[in-house]
């Protein structure tokens, strides 16, 4: 989870290897994002959710792409994933993520 500044700055860029049962979690300050692919390497499935969990938007971003990415509707937050981990296991736009605290 991005739970600081720096680690929402930093995300997964400089990773050149993620485990396919693992990502990162940004919550928005505010109902919008946008992400980008500074200094990463993998190709990631960008997850925009709303505040019910919701996926409101799919987007599977290449590496070193400097591109804004943000979804047109308000977000709560946004999963990352490796790149076609969404197709692989039918995660599509309007299912719903949840939660579950270990």
């Amino acid at each position: 989870m991005a739970d600081t500044p720096d680690k929402a700055r930093i995300g997964l860029s400089n990773r050149e290897f993620l485990p396919e049962n693992e990502g990162m979690l940004f919550l928005a300050h505010g109902d919008s994002m946008a992400m980008w692919m500074k200094d990463t390497y993998l190709p990631l499935d960008m997850l925009f959710f709303d505040k019910n969990g919701k996926i409101v938007y799919i987007y599977t971003a290449k590496p070193f792409d400097l591109t804004p990415i943000r979804a047109n509707q308000p977000v709560a937050g946004v999963v990352e994933l490796n790149g076609g981990i969404c197709q692989k296991l039918q995660i599509t736009e309007g299912s719903v993520l949840r939660f579950i605290k270990p």
